[in-house]
C-alpha cells in the first residue's frame, strides 16, 4: 500500500492535483476534502494528474467522478492526465472514458484553448 498524497498547483487553465499513491477506500474522502478546497471558477479546467497513481479501486473512481461533478457543478471542467493503463483500462470497461476527457501528460492537459477550439 502507497499512501496517498495530492498536491495542488495552479496552471494556465485552471487548478492542477496531483494524485500519487492509492486511491482506494480509505484514502477516497481525502481528495473529496482537496476538492472542498479548491477553487474553480466557471471555464475553468480541472485537471487531476495521475503520473503518480499506483491503485484505484470503485471508491476512488467515485471520487473521481465527485471531482467531475464538483467541476460542472462550478461552471468548469475536469480531464485526467497521464492516467495509468490499469486504470485506464478500469475507466474503459466501465465507459468513463466516455465521461472523462484524458490526456496522455499535464501539459497536454495544460494548453489553455482558444474560445474556437
Amino acid at each position: 500500500m502507497s499512501p496517498l498524497t495530492i498536491t495542488a498547483r495552479d496552471a494556465a487553465t485552471g487548478p492542477v492535483l496531483e494524485i500519487t499513491g492509492d486511491l482506494d477506500y480509505e484514502s477516497a474522502p481525502d481528495l473529496r476534502k482537496s476538492l472542498d478546497s479548491l477553487t474553480l471558477t466557471g471555464g475553468q479546467l480541472l485537471v487531476l494528474d495521475l503520473t503518480g497513481l499506483q491503485f484505484c479501486d470503485s471508491s476512488g473512481i467515485t471520487a473521481l467522478l465527485a471531482a467531475r461533478n464538483l467541476a460542472t457543478e462550478l461552471g468548469g471542467g475536469v480531464a485526467l492526465a497521464a492516467v495509468p493503463a490499469n486504470t485506464a483500462r478500469i475507466l474503459s470497461i466501465i465507459g468513463l472514458d466516455r465521461v472523462f476527457t484524458i490526456h496522455p501528460d499535464v501539459s497536454t492537459a495544460t494548453i489553455p484553448r482558444s474560445a474556437g477550439g
